[in-house]
């Protein structure tokens, strides 16, 4: 019944498995990839044809991760997965990204590549197998596809690489100082065509070395995918790309000046303008069967990208007129909102962040319910993306799959650089509003980010700027590398290059190829390129920071103090009942955490200082010889008992309350009244034993013989 195909290989310290055959027989491609104990399901259905009128590539990539995969049962209150969750989109581009320019050129049917995640030893991630499936899915289907690619993940540990850390050790790298390095890699046999990392300020060597290292170990997994293809493979589709060399002749005389005449204007609305007017002028010159060719749009395409590309390589001279290596001019301010927590505009050419940061408590942390276990993340930043910052009126909605992988390259650049938790017990959110966009507006929000948090008195480590590179590479292997790309030269350009870093090294590198031709050395100048636009960029950042930011009045003060764990239940109560109290009596937040730091939190410092007076009062120990203001709480007939501990009471004998004899104490005292004490000690039994007689009881000051003496004279 089943024609079952299996192929296995050992790779780091598991083996890697990939079968097909026996389930999802009607898909085009079906391949089980399986990693330990970690099993992802992937499936590939392509339409036969394109739909009538398409000039774009639909590729649709969809990873879904069940919560049966773990043995777990979604939370909240409907029991099913709803939609993507953000780890379950982040891996739907890191798989969409390399496989997307290996299609042939010019195919534009509907292609769905959906990956499941079946089971999960909590070892391995899913998604590096999710990748190697799709990638074994799509290369048996018959696709046009020009694969196999595979990837690796990379950590950085003492100076070695790491093949396949495991998914405790990528887990909060931040709070683990030993693991300096998440890097995501997927590649060709000759080429890598996606990077995606976070670091903490590695060089540009180290990040090089991990790259190529990657690319190594992805190797094995190529040939692996290669033979079982030899075996299951179906017959590749009947497809042949479009002859368009007589279209693109006819485009190419009808407005290549118009266009070029375009590329030369420097503002991005007025070249958008002219250029929208050249292809309404090809469009017009073309006869009605050359405009409703679907292969118009790819013409004219391909005769922008000939103009951009020529121009630079030869020429060395961009759109708007800089050198390839020259950074747009930059202009930051901070403060820019009044009632704030922290705000910077960050302005670079016509790409714009106004980046704001807030402060919260440990309430405000963000509860993430993943297939590997539930976690708090006290780190949060948003990035949105709306049409007005590239002058369009289009559909708001929530956050796309761009915006959500946007904000998580910034968050990795910047998470490298935050403070302990125990230092700056804060939970901290920023958010990006692109307000205006031409190129790298999440390089733009790393580095209004940097300035936001700064503003808001977070004490980072260094600041952080990024900046996007391009590459344009012609047949005959000439180059150029370009520095803070436009996103004209993004879209016609064949690299995508992201780095984000500090005075001392890479905190993240983002990097999408889309043609296989990027050399070890190409890619090491481009770095350094990076790294000299990094630091342009860091120093005019610098300039908008002229002393340390004041903290605002507007954000919580939190104050944190360790208790002993043995005390949580005191602190706690009964039903919550002691916490409820300080935080109604103080008026400050107050949380407490299973290793006994509590964080006190508000803006007002009195409240702080209550709330952790009444703390300080259950969970410590009265000192002996200390002086105390307490309470009358019962008046007997050998001396009273005062409250002058938190709850702890203690006797003051009739012949410790005054230096003369009383008849009976309630001579000078009365319940409800305040007064001084000191800690005599403890008798036998435990029980408390205080004076009142040596202390002052205006002052609150011990009176000592010489005090004695002094007042005898008087």
């Amino acid at each position: 019944m089943f024609n079952v195909t299996t192929k296995s290989m050992q790779w780091g310290e598991e083996t890697l498995t990939l079968e097909t055959g026996k389930v999802a027989r009607q898909a085009d491609g079906s391949v089980i990839a399986t990693l330990g104990e970690t099993s992802v399901m992937a499936n590939v259905t392509f339409a036969k044809a394109p739909k009538p009128g398409q000039d774009f590539f639909p590729l649709t990539v969809h990873y879904q991760e069940k919560y049966y995969a773990a043995g777990k049962i979604p939370g909240g209150f409907f029991k099913r997965e709803a939609r993507p969750t953000e780890k379950e989109t982040l891996t739907a581009r890191l798989i969409d990204r390399p496989i997307r320019p290996l299609f042939v050129s010019g195919f534009k049917n509907e292609v769905l590549v959906m990956c499941t995640v079946l089971s999960h030893d909590l070892v391995n991630d899913p998604d590096i197998v999710a990748m190697i499936a799709a990638s074994a899915a799509l290369t048996i289907s018959g696709a046009p596809f020009m694969g196999p690619i595979a990837g690796a993940r990379v950590g950085f540990e003492d100076g070695e690489y790491v093949l396949n850390p495991t998914v405790d050790d990528m887990q909060d790298l931040r709070l683990n100082p030993e693991q300096r390095l998440d890097l995501v890699v997927a590649g060709t046999k000759d080429a890598v065509m996606m990077v995606e990392s976070e670091a903490y300020e590695l060089t540009e060597a180290e990040m090089l070395g991990a790259v190529t290292f990657a690319h190594e170990q992805i190797q094995p997994v190529i040939d692996l995918i290669i033979a079982l293809a030899e075996e299951a493979a179906k017959e590749p589709f009947d497809y042949q790309p479009a002859d368009i060399s007589e279209l693109y002749a006819a485009v190419k005389a009808a407005g290549e000046d118009k266009l070029r005449a375009a590329y030369e204007i420097m503002d991005k609305q007025d070249r958008t303008t002219a250029q929208n007017a050249a292809r309404e002028h090809i469009l017009e010159s073309l006869t009605e069967e050359q405009r409703e060719d679907i292969n118009v749009v790819q013409a004219i395409k391909k005769l922008e990208a000939s103009i951009l590309r020529g121009d630079v390589v030869k020429t060395g001279k961009r759109i708007d007129g800089r050198k390839t290596d020259e950074v747009r001019s930059i202009v930051c301010e901070t403060g820019m909102l009044p009632r704030t927590h922290g705000s910077a505009l960050f302005t670079r050419g016509e790409t714009q962040g106004l980046v704001v940061t807030t402060l919260g408590t440990g309430d405000d942390e963000q509860f993430i319910d993943a297939l590997h276990g539930n976690f708090k993340s006290n780190f949060l930043l948003h990035y949105n993306f709306p049409p007005y910052s590239v002058g369009e009126a289009g559909r708001v909605g929530p956050p796309g799959r761009r915006e959500i992988g946007h904000g998580k390259l910034a968050w990795r650049a910047l998470q490298a650089v935050l403070p302990a938790s125990t230092d700056f017990p804060y939970t901290i959110r920023v958010v990006s509003e692109i307000t205006e966009s031409n190129g790298s507006s999440s390089m733009a929000s790393v580095c209004g980010g940097s300035l936001s948090m700064m503003d808001a008195g977070v004490p980072l480590k260094s600041a952080v700027a990024g900046v996007a590179m391009g590459l344009i590479l012609e047949e005959d292997g000439s180059y150029a590398i370009l520095t803070d790309i436009l996103g004209d030269e993004d879209h016609l350009g064949d690299m995508d290059f992201k780095v984000a870093g500090t005075e001392n090294g890479i905190t993240s590198l983002q990097m999408d190829i889309k043609v296989a031709g990027i050399t070890p050395e190409i890619m090491e100048k481009a770095l350094a390129q990076a790294k000299d636009g990094r630091m342009h960029i860091l120093g005019e950042m610098n300039k908008a920071l002229t002393g340390a930011a004041e903290f605002s009045v507007h954000a919580p003060r939190i104050e944190t103090m360790q208790v002993p764990t043995d005390k949580i239940r005191e602190v706690i109560g009964s039903g919550g009942k002691v916490i409820r109290e300080i935080v109604e009596v103080s008026g400050a937040k107050v949380d407490i955490n299973d290793d006994g730091i509590i964080k006190i939190a508000s803006p007002n410092g009195e409240a702080i200082k209550k709330a952790y007076d009444m703390i300080y009062s259950i969970v410590a120990e009265p000192e002996e010889g200390a002086i105390y203001t307490g309470k009358v709480v019962k008046i007997v007939d050998f001396g009273a008992f005062v409250n002058f501990f938190g709850k702890r009471d203690g006797l003051v004998h009739v012949s410790q309350i005054e230096n003369r004899r009383l008849n009976h104490p309630s001579d000078v005292l009365k319940e409800g009244q305040d007064v001084k004490v000191k800690l005599l000690g403890f008798d036998d039994r435990g029980k408390v034993r205080l004076s009142m007689k040596v202390v002052d009881q205006e002052t609150g000051e011990e009176i000592t013989k010489e005090k004695k003496e002094e007042a005898a004279e008087d």
